[in-house]
């Protein structure tokens, strides 16, 4: 096994002034923003890892140029110092936008390219023992920290192969994230036709619709509460943390036995109503539903992209409701369900099936490949980053498993 030579993350800093960064204090205050313009990188952009080009707020270039050593470009390393410690995501080469900046939690690293490939220090910082070196120097008064934050990233000691192991190791890797990511826009896809499909239908065939309570459409069958005394090993315990996020480090898992009722299996429908309100398909191995989530069961004839569509076209409503809810953590209650839906005719919904359904497998199928994509990347990161295996044996592995 091959023993890289380690470094301190700072010497393969690129030349420039600011290489490693951070906007300090009040650099940017919420009435800096603005409708468009430069946009600026916070944890909802880093939270997969793999850098999300969306959801953006903006200050103004004016702004921007007061931040010189904050703007990020591609092949920019951003770690987050303050809350959600160990997340690093990099600016990918295709970007969306000319430049970016800095949020205060953040701190930029920019490497140079003789020396070292974002890519493969960006794997790195993911794997065990770069996720390790990051969290040795965490504070844990208040919300967890690192202090002194450029100081601590620059400190990071860190292997340092030859360029062209960074780069083999990076693209073996990057091959099954580019692949997940084209399943990620088949999942958005085909989600996306599916609704303006059934929507388009609707607004064609009036005559063919009927009103019926969204309640008469399913069974919307509670949670309970069974983290309580969870084992450990076991299911996983699909808690609204797991929906919005999948699993984590808090995850819990327990053995106990529970009623076919409580169990979500890949395809089922998910909602909760409590908290962060959303719908969502499960496409995990089965796992038992807690409290604060409805697994909702299709009556027969109604198929689950259906029932799916259906709660998706009414959330904001029930969002509406539950943030009337001052003085306790906004929710519905159960009698919101009979809120009076359009869904075509029976007949109809056969029909439709034939041809929606088609749309719904396509895009759990894929969501089921990343899944299986994922865990082969996470198995062999670590391998890779330590030499344990070479990169020609994992190119075999991920030839036999694509």
């Amino acid at each position: 096994m091959p023993e890289w030579p380690i470094v301190r993350f700072e010497d393969l800093a690129d030349q420039s002034r600011s290489a490693f960064s951070k906007p300090y204090g009040s650099a940017i205050l919420k009435e800096d923003y603005v409708s468009c313009g430069v946009p600026v990188v916070r944890g909802v952009n880093l939270s997969s890892g793999i850098f999300h080009d969306g959801d953006f707020v903006f200050i103004t270039d004016a702004k921007a140029n007061e931040m010189p050593g904050a703007n990020l470009t591609s092949g920019d390393l951003v770690f987050t110092h303050r809350g959600t410690i160990g997340q690093v995501s990099m600016i990918p080469r295709s970007r969306r936008h000319h430049r970016y900046v800095l949020s205060t939690s953040h701190v930029k690293a920019r490497l140079d390219a003789n020396r070292a490939l974002p890519e493969y220090y960006y794997y790195y910082f993911r794997s065990p023992q770069g996720q390790q070196e990051l969290l040795k120097n965490i504070s844990t008064v208040g919300v967890p920290g690192l202090a002194q934050p450029v100081a601590t990233i620059k400190s990071l000691v860190v292997p340092y192969p030859p360029l062209p192991v960074q780069r083999a190791v990076a693209s073996v890797l990057g091959a099954l994230d580019d692949k997940i990511a084209v399943n990620d826009r088949i999942v958005f896809t085909c989600g996306k036709l599916l609704s303006l499909r059934l929507t388009h239908w609707m607004q064609s065939n009036i005559d063919m619709v009927d009103t019926r309570p969204l309640s008469s459409m399913a069974a919307f069958v509670n949670g309970r509460a069974f983290t309580k005394g969870a084992s450990g090993t076991g299911r996983m315990v699909i808690r609204i943390a797991e929906i919005n996020s999948g699993p984590s480090g808090s995850t819990v898992y327990s053995d106990i036995d529970v009623p076919e009722e409580h169990l979500a299996r890949p395809g089922d429908v998910l909602f909760s109503w409590s908290g962060s309100l959303a719908v969502v398909r499960w496409f995990r191995a089965e796992g038992i539903v807690n409290q604060h989530i409805f697994k909702v069961v299709p009556n027969p004839g109604v198929p689950r992209w259906l029932i799916f569509e259906l709660i998706k076209a009414e959330l904001s409503m029930f969002k509406g409701i539950a943030a009337d809810k001052a003085t306790t953590m906004g929710h519905i209650q159960r009698h919101h369900l009979d809120a009076v839906v359009n869904v075509p005719s029976q007949g109809e919904i056969r029909r439709l099936d034939a041809e929606l359904v088609p749309l719904w497998d396509r895009a759990l199928s894929a969501e089921q490949e990343s899944l299986k994509l994922a865990e082969l990347r996470d198995m062999l990161l670590p391998r890779l980053m330590s030499g344990e295996i070479r990169v020609r044996d994992a190119e075999k592995v991920i030839e036999d498993v694509t």
